[in-house]
């Protein structure tokens, strides 16, 4: 007995030493992912305060907070993430060691817990990949945790260490949709045996023959897009009836022109693996993960993928006051960036201003073509100060001017601005705001990335209106008629400035539940994909 305690003592002796040694090398080959050199620091500052003592088990064997923390990692697929990147398989084993286990052994399944534990916290909290990684301008940095300060004071010893794990996701009614839609799909995954549908050679019309109606009944049921006691078609090789509204909704739900035919952007998105659809949640669950947790009023959020605008109440939590379509920047050269920053005012009947590039791209080239181009547009030229030059022919000199950017090109306000009678401005260095447009007409197309970058909406008065109602005065009816018949260029500055999120998101969840998807227009969810791939350390 004598002889066990003494063995004991000197194991726990020794452990401090074995704790110090892995905490200061960042690198443990025990994990699924071994380098954590970004975390080294935050391990060192957890162990330090109580001499490098395991801080995970008592006696040599884990602590109740430790098997519940395993627990919870093993689960990690529930919120989004990957039990593998925090060992999730590994557990049961070296539970099953560690009564036996040697000093060293027992360190490094301290270590093991306390990396995977940090590296949960900091994933489920932020995201596992800092968005500036991809230029976008959401700053993660002053949501960090102090990880070794939570995990000592709040967790090491919690009467309820998952309620403590919980507690650092986001709280947006959104992310949590997303999260139980992500369940749902995981199920759905499972039990689709993953036919792909005939692609016609020409677009089915209802009521045409289709082989591959069997197939499409089984999957539009499967998604809900069919409801389960929908009548069975009287011929199975026949394209209609209650199948034909069920595609009207999958459509809807994934950005399609809701028509009811099979053509071929609807059969390829019909034939998206649902796995794919999986992936897809996951790393919208990750981009929620980058949003800023506090407001001080609700937010204008503009998903860009989706083509789509909303507006929260200030009086419920997480209720749509005002939604809308909304064009953004195109595909291949015009991007809209992602970013959040703040509204301050409006503009009504504004000019506008030609950025250098497209001055420089578009203006002087079609001035070339046509020396009257500039007054046949509305548009003047001036000094960089303002000054109006002309309006009129452009001559060479005027001409070399606008080259070289000396001169600047803006367009006059009126129904043919290209900016149309409105621009709400949040000042951001990338030069982008919301504002109407003299094409409405554009608003009906399904995918719509047509601008250079800007987002222009399809309500513009009703936004407009919206955004100033902390303004006595300026409701709806006044804003349409300061756009159709006010002073040019009239700026109003917003009482309470509104916070404005450009976001990116694939995979939404509506209020109602319904879960919508959209195409990856700008090759962001590939980004990301490959990132992920990489496993630890991220780029921070």
């Amino acid at each position: 007995m004598l002889a066990g305690a003494c063995l004991l003592w000197v194991l726990h002796a020794q452990a401090p030493d074995q704790l110090r040694q892995i905490a200061e090398a960042g690198r443990l080959a025990d994990l699924r992912w071994p380098d954590f050199s970004d975390y080294r620091q935050h391990v060192k500052n957890f162990y330090e305060p109580g001499g490098y003592a395991p801080a995970w088990l008592r006696g040599g064997q884990p602590t109740p907070q430790a098997l519940a923390v395993i627990a919870t990692l093993q689960k990690a697929e529930a919120k989004g993430l990957a039990a593998e990147d925090y060992d999730g398989s590994r557990w049961p084993a070296r539970l099953a060691r560690l009564s036996t286990a040697p000093d060293t052994e027992r360190a490094q399944f301290d270590a093991a817990l306390t990396v995977c534990t940090m590296r949960y916290i900091s994933d489920l909290h932020i995201g596992k990949v800092n968005p500036k990684h991809f230029e976008f301008g959401l700053d993660v940095e002053h949501k960090k945790y102090n990880l070794p300060d939570l995990l000592r004071q709040r967790l090491i010893s919690a009467p309820d260490p998952g309620a403590v794990l919980e507690s650092v996701e986001p709280p947006y009614p959104g992310y949590k949709r997303t999260q139980a839609a992500l369940q749902r799909y995981f199920e759905l995954a499972r039990q689709d045996d993953g036919e792909q549908l005939p692609v016609p050679a020409k677009t089915v019309a209802p009521g045409s023959p289709y082989a591959g109606v069997p197939r499409l009944t089984r999957l539009l049921r499967l998604v809900g897009d069919l409801p389960q006691d929908a009548p069975a078609a009287a011929d199975p090789n026949r394209y209609d009836g209650a199948l034909v509204d069920a595609v009207k909704r999958f459509q809807r739900r994934h950005g399609l022109q809701a028509d009811g035919r099979l053509g071929a952007q609807t059969v390829k998105a019909l034939n998206v693996p649902l796995s794919l659809r999986v992936r897809q949640l996951q790393w919208t669950l990750e981009r929620w993960r980058w949003m800023p947790q506090d407001f001080p009023q609700p937010p204008i959020v503009v998903n860009v993928p989706e083509f789509r605008l909303r507006a929260y109440s200030a009086e419920q939590e997480g209720k749509i006051a005002l939604e809308m379509n909304v064009i953004v920047g195109k595909a291949y050269g015009h991007k809209t960036p992602i970013f959040a920053d703040t509204m301050q005012y409006v503009v009504l009947r504004p000019y506008w201003n030609v950025t250098p590039s497209i001055q420089r791209s578009e203006i002087v080239p079609a001035i070339l073509k046509d020396r009257d181009y500039i007054s046949k547009k509305g548009f003047e030229v001036t000094t960089q100060r303002g000054e109006v030059v002309t309006s009129g022919t452009i001559n060479d000199e005027v001409l070399a001017g606008i080259r070289s950017g000396k001169l600047a090109v803006r367009q006059k306000p009126g129904n043919t601005n290209s900016l149309g009678l409105v621009k709400l401005i949040f000042p951001n260095s990338h030069n982008v705001y919301l504002h109407s447009t003299p094409v409405p007409e554009l608003f009906s197309q399904s995918r719509r990335d047509f601008s250079h970058g800007c987002i222009r909406v399809e309500k513009p008065a009703e936004l407009t209106a919206w955004a100033l109602r902390n303004n006595p005065g300026w409701d709806v009816e006044r804003v349409r008629k300061e756009m159709t018949g006010g002073k040019d260029n009239q700026q109003v500055n917003l009482t309470k400035p509104l916070p404005v999120l450009i976001l990116y998101g694939t995979a939404i969840v509506n209020e109602a539940g319904e879960v919508l998807f959209f195409d990856d227009i700008y090759g962001l969810d590939a980004d990301l994909e490959k990132v992920l791939a990489k496993g630890y350390p991220y780029p921070g």
